[in-house]
């Protein structure tokens, strides 16, 4: 089962639909929570949700409808054909959006009268429990993980999702799957009026962006996705959709991505920001204030602010092509990870600091700032687990203490915002000197490249953002010549690796789709925008048929690997593609629509 799936979501839910109809993947009532469909990671006992034509299974052309997170499928059997839309409603209700616990799932007849059959076989607890379904007015309901209620309402009788039996699509018919509560059935004019307000809420959100004149579709698909990925309840902004996809089939590399990295929320804020959306930012930074006031500041959180992600293996299930353990919980969220500082003060610099972000009482995050420059100068010298999260073995990283650097350079600036003069240049005289020892304990002559840590001799494709935080020019001699080795080192014809040296899992065997981001955006900002377009394209081409991204490349099939969609890759296209638009209107005198 290959990564073609699409993706939709509002907010509240997110799920994964596979061409066949078959809802792959879909967690109730939260991101995070254990999954009713989970087909992804187990074909026999993860459960599905799925059609089928005269009792054969599908292979539908998904597209989703245009600049939205509407997914359409169209079929065609013989001389059949039928559409199945399929959305979670996303309605404007003001300045804010209603984004209910419910799943819509349109069938639409095109031509002829197809006979489909239901397959409803909702599994949840990760496929533990195997529910009755009971038939109530104008649909069926089943009992969830701690007997939470479950309804699927419809207007097709209830004995035929029950018993899967055949009816005739001769007219429309709607499938409401709602969680957590019981509220009344829909009426069909109720499904299309929630379709039509979820397509139009969607497409005035992408009007508002921002875009850079270099693939803007792909930039735009990349922003819905993100903009999935952020839960509307607390802020807090996952990686991933999914658990326990393996970065390499057969390797126990499955992690849960499920949770907000800061890092990786960090960098899906700033993409938003380049594509004129700031909200989510807003909402982020909420977030972050919570999480920081509970206690010491860790990688990683529930969506919700839970500390405690104590990871766990479900041997019940087979895994992703039979790639074991299925994780769920991360341990990565005990970790000592010296990059965060830095982090939480960008993402507080380019929002605070800018000119379009209205907050209302900016002192209150002048603490904050504080915590962060004084966690950073404390860390500065200490040895860390680094953004790779190893699990052994903690090592001066140098992208580590250059964003220890970020967090005093870029907090001096916050200082003199909220005119606190005297520490903003206490706080970049720090920052100077750590300046100097990353670019002099970092670099390693011999070898002509900034290496992993200070001292070593590896090669490490998170140093390929030291231009993008500030710390040197992306022309600098030094970080030249260090694209040059990483190209004969990292580089492959499947995309760029994160490292090449074994780790605590053996040779790492896939490329890291970001890093491939990275390494274009740092080529364009080097100045071989030529070169940076043409891996550019190159790399979009390993997208699934709807333009979206998981986090690896097997390096030999170059099947999608890792967890799905990954926030972290879209990232990545949207900031490489932002600056080397950017760079092309600068090259071509091109700063207007009209020159």
């Amino acid at each position: 089962m290959s990564l073609v799936q699409g993706v939709i979501g509002n907010a509240s839910l997110i799920a994964l639909v596979h061409p066949d109809s078959g809802v792959d993947w879909l967690c109730m009532p939260r991101f995070d929570s254990p999954s009713i469909f989970g087909r992804l990671l187990d074909r026999e006992k993860g459960g599905t949700w799925r059609f089928r034509w005269q009792g054969e299974e599908l292979d539908g052309q998904m597209a989703y409808l245009r600049n939205t997170n509407v997914l359409r499928t169209r079929f065609q059997r013989g001389d059949d054909i039928w559409e199945l839309i399929d959305f979670m409603p996303r309605i404007p209700v003001g300045l804010r959006h209603r984004s209910p616990l419910r799943m819509i799932r349109y069938l639409v007849p095109i031509q002829g009268k197809p006979r489909l059959t239901v397959d409803f076989d909702p599994r949840p607890d990760y496929g533990r429990l195997h529910p009755d379904l009971v038939p109530i007015d104008h649909g069926v309901s089943f009992a969830g993980v701690g007997g939470m209620p479950h309804t699927l309402y419809s207007n097709l009788p209830a004995p035929y999702i029950i018993n899967g039996q055949s009816f005739a699509l001769d007219r429309p018919r709607y499938f409401v799957l709602d969680c957590g509560h019981v509220s009344d059935p829909l009426h069909l004019d109720e499904v299309r009026r929630d379709l039509d307000l979820t397509v139009a809420g969607w497409r005035s959100w992408v009007q508002s962006s921002s875009l850079a004149g270099f693939a803007d579709r792909e930039v735009i698909r990349s922003a819905l996705c993100l903009k999935l990925h952020a839960y509307g309840e607390t802020g807090a902004i996952i990686a991933a959709a999914t658990t326990s996809i393996p970065e390499a089939l057969g390797e126990p590399r499955t992690w849960d991505y499920r949770y907000c990295w800061l890092r990786d929320a960090v960098f899906t804020v700033e993409a938003l920001r380049r594509t004129g959306h700031f909200q989510e930012g807003r909402n982020f930074l909420q977030f972050v204030l919570d999480v920081a006031e509970s206690g010491p500041l860790q990688p990683l959180y529930g969506i919700g602010g839970e500390r405690d992600l104590t990871e766990i293996e479900l041997d019940h299930l087979a895994g992703y092509e039979g790639t074991k353990p299925v994780r769920i919980g991360n341990q990565a969220a005990e970790q000592v990870q010296h990059d965060l500082m830095g982090e939480v003060v960008l993402c507080l610099r380019t929002l605070i600091a800018d000119e379009r972000v209205h907050v209302e009482d900016e002192t209150v995050w002048l603490p904050l700032v504080r915590r962060m420059v004084a966690g950073a100068i404390d860390a500065f010298d200490k040895s860390d687990l680094g953004i790779w999260e190893y699990r052994a073995d903690p090592r001066p990283h140098t992208f580590s203490r250059a964003m220890c650097w970020a967090a005093l350079h870029h907090g001096a600036v916050l200082a003199r915002h909220f005119e606190q003069d005297a520490e903003a240049e206490d706080w970049q005289q720090r920052a100077d000197v750590m300046r100097a020892r990353v670019l002099s304990e970092g670099y390693n002559a011999e070898l002509g490249m900034f290496v992993q840590s200070f001292g070593g001799d590896q090669a490490d494709a998170s140093i390929l953002l030291m231009p993008i935080i500030g710390i040197l020019p992306a022309t600098d001699p030094r970080f030249l010549s260090t694209l040059d080795r990483y190209r004969e080192i990292l580089v492959r014809e499947g995309g760029v690796m994160r490292y090449v040296h074994e780790d605590d899992f053996g040779s790492p065997r896939s490329a890291f789709t970001i890093c491939s981001f990275w390494w274009i955006e740092a080529l364009a900002l080097a100045g071989k925008l030529d070169e940076a377009i043409e891996t550019f394209q190159r790399v979009c081409a390993k997208a699934n048929p709807l333009g979206l991204f998981s986090e690896d490349v097997d390096m030999q099939s170059g099947e999608l690997l890792g967890n799905f969609p990954q926030a972290y890759t879209h990232v990545g296209l949207i900031n490489a593609a932002t600056t080397i638009g950017t760079l092309l209107r600068v090259r071509d005198r091109q700063f207007h629509a009209w020159t």
